[in-house]
């Protein structure tokens, strides 16, 4: 874990290595200044000497400010460290998650990634701050106030030797404790950003059926289990007051006690044994060093809190994608054909079920191939292993006659374009959500694309027509406008192999079957494969594959499939073969 936050300090290294030589220099001169109001109630207000008075006086004030100097400066380099510090560690897990597979993706889930980024590294942020200045500060001012109270009295010196050992079993009790806790509280965390980001997601459909009681009743839910939690770890924290309250009031009894007697003891006189201004310097010490114990047990209990976050960012910054470029790093995509050769798949090892089994298929470049099947037969998986978005378990898949593993990851996906599902527009202007698909694309080839997606006639007819901007998630678009931006965005990339997962759905038929009519004439030799549930969006195909629980139950033209009965028939007699027909006219 330190390895793997170390790397992440690069710019932050000088701040932070400069805090601690300031922090030192403060302790010091902090602890220093006791021995110099002892002097001055010995040698100063005990005899009535101002001179003395006003020197040690002024002295006090110099050591004072030169103390509060160095304490700001520290204080100054550890925040713009632990700044740098968290700035390099989101940006090292950002990039690192941009390099995930979908598989990366699965395994830690949106909500709790965003967690990590967020609250995990807050806190990661701040026990870096920690050690960087409190870390060095309590320790040096536990060594050089205990080297001030030995020198002051090596007797009563010992007081504290006794209370310490009595904190120590404490803390290691309090953190043993609530680390485990600690932990789980920040695991709910992940539950309650995912709720609140359904939640946000589905708020349409959430006041459509009036389901607002339910929401909110399941975040109040996540909500106490958190605060339950976070109680109980607080609880156990809560221990670290009264057991540094004992031992502060312990150590003043006892110095007050055997201290008042050695200054009767010894008339007041620094020969004979402990002074007025001895007792008072050793009672400064004593809430110093009681105090810098505090302070380390506040260090340990913020490490407690920060080791379960600091464990979730290094899970995040040490995970490698599944996905690599092929050793031969093949550049070049010579043609759009697909070949699947006994294919099998397994979304988590773990699962008893096969996505995929025994997927035998070759497609022709150029060729259009459509897939239908019932929900959660794998079409969509069938497509997602032709870019590499997963790997396969069994066999192996060819592109333009290569394996895809053999391929530059970047080159087979920019000749792979695809429109999956759930089809996301960003916030920005028209032109550059479909610039995504060439980024250096000029407003004519644009405007071409968006025509070949029957896109251009209702983009022209906003006032600012290709400007106009795209909320975030282009909310202020409808469904089948959304479609079709993203099928022009995905021909942009004038790609070999173009996959339409289910993105016609929200589109009329009669646009549907244009967008397809400009498949034909404009990209012939683009192998195009359509996922739809309407077979008027698959009935022209060359071929027209059936999915049936991750295994290809049938394959053939619209009449061979048809002749031959089967789901195909059921599927295609269930649909108005009206709607067919007026979608081939």
């Amino acid at each position: 874990m330190i390895k793997t936050l170390a790397k992440c300090i690069r710019q932050a290294a000088l701040p932070a290595i400069l805090t601690p030589i300031f922090v030192l220099c403060e302790s010091f001169i902090e602890v220093s200044i006791p021995s110099v109001m002892a002097k001055l109630i010995d040698d100063g207000i005990t005899v009535g000497n101002m001179d003395v008075v006003i020197r040690y006086g002024i002295e006090l004030l110099i050591r004072t400010l030169i103390a509060l100097l160095f304490g700001a400066i520290a204080g100054y380099t550890a925040s713009r460290a632990s700044s740098f510090f968290s700035r390099n560690v989101r940006h090292d897990m950002y990039y690192n998650i941009q390099n995930f597979s979908f598989s990366n993706i699965d395994k830690f889930s949106p909500a709790s990634l965003v967690t990590r980024l967020t609250t995990d590294v807050t806190n990661v942020q701040m026990s870096f701050q920690m050690i960087t200045r409190v870390v060095f500060r309590a320790p040096a001012m536990l060594f050089f106030a205990f080297y001030f109270a030995f020198r002051a009295s090596p007797d009563l010196s010992m007081i504290f030797l006794c209370v310490i050992p009595f904190l120590a079993v404490i803390l290691a009790l309090i953190v043993r404790t609530a680390f485990p806790l600690f932990r789980k509280v920040f695991t709910t965390y992940d539950d309650l950003n995912n709720v609140v980001e359904e939640n946000l997601r589905g708020i349409r459909v959430v006041k459509s059926f009036v389901r607002e009681e339910h929401e909110i009743g399941k975040f109040q839910k996540i909500s106490e289990k958190i605060y339950n939690r976070f109680t109980k770890a607080e609880k156990t924290v809560a221990f670290n007051a009264p057991a540094m309250q004992v031992s502060v009031y312990t150590c003043i009894i006892l110095i007050s006690w055997l201290g008042a007697q050695a200054v009767v003891a010894s008339g007041n006189d620094e020969a004979l044994g402990l002074t007025t201004g001895s007792l008072m310097e050793l009672f400064t010490y004593t809430m110093q060093i009681l105090m810098s114990l505090m302070m380390l047990s506040m260090i340990f209990v913020m490490l407690t809190m920060s080791k379960a976050s600091a464990d979730r960012v290094c899970e995040v910054l040490n995970e490698k994608s599944n996905l690599r470029d092929g050793e031969r790093n093949l550049t070049e995509v010579k043609d759009g054909s697909i070949e699947f050769k006994n294919v099998g798949f397994r979304y988590f090892k773990t699962s008893e079920k096969a996505a995929l089994n025994n997927i035998d298929l070759k497609i022709k470049s150029g060729e259009t191939i459509g897939i239908i099947g019932g929900t959660g037969s794998s079409k969509s998986t069938l497509v997602q292993m032709i870019p590499r978005l997963y790997d396969t378990d069994e066999g192996e898949v060819l592109v333009g006659g290569e394996n895809v593993r053999d391929y530059n990851i970047e080159a087979l996906r920019n000749n792979v374009a695809m429109v999956l599902q759930k089809n996301t527009l960003f916030s920005g202007t028209i032109a550059e959500n479909i610039r995504w698909g060439n980024e250096n694309a000029t407003d004519e080839e644009v405007e071409k694309v968006c025509g070949l997606a029957c896109a251009d006639e209702f983009v022209q007819s906003f006032p600012d027509k290709y400007d106009t901007y795209i909320e975030q998630g282009g909310t202020n678009v409808s469904g089948g406008q959304k479609q079709r931006l993203c099928i022009a965005r995905a021909l942009l990339k004038k790609p070999k192999i173009l996959i339409l997962d289910d993105s016609t759905s929200a589109v009329d038929t009669h646009t549907d079957a244009v967008i397809r009519k400009a498949f034909r004439e404009e990209i012939p030799d683009t192998t195009k494969i359509i996922i739809a549930q309407r077979v008027s969006s698959v009935c022209d195909a060359d071929r027209i594959i059936i999915m049936d629980d991750g295994r290809i139950a049938d394959m053939g033209t619209h009449d061979e499939l048809y002749s031959r009965g089967g789901i195909y028939r059921e599927i295609y007699d269930s649909q108005t073969k009206g709607a067919v027909e007026e979608d081939e006219r």
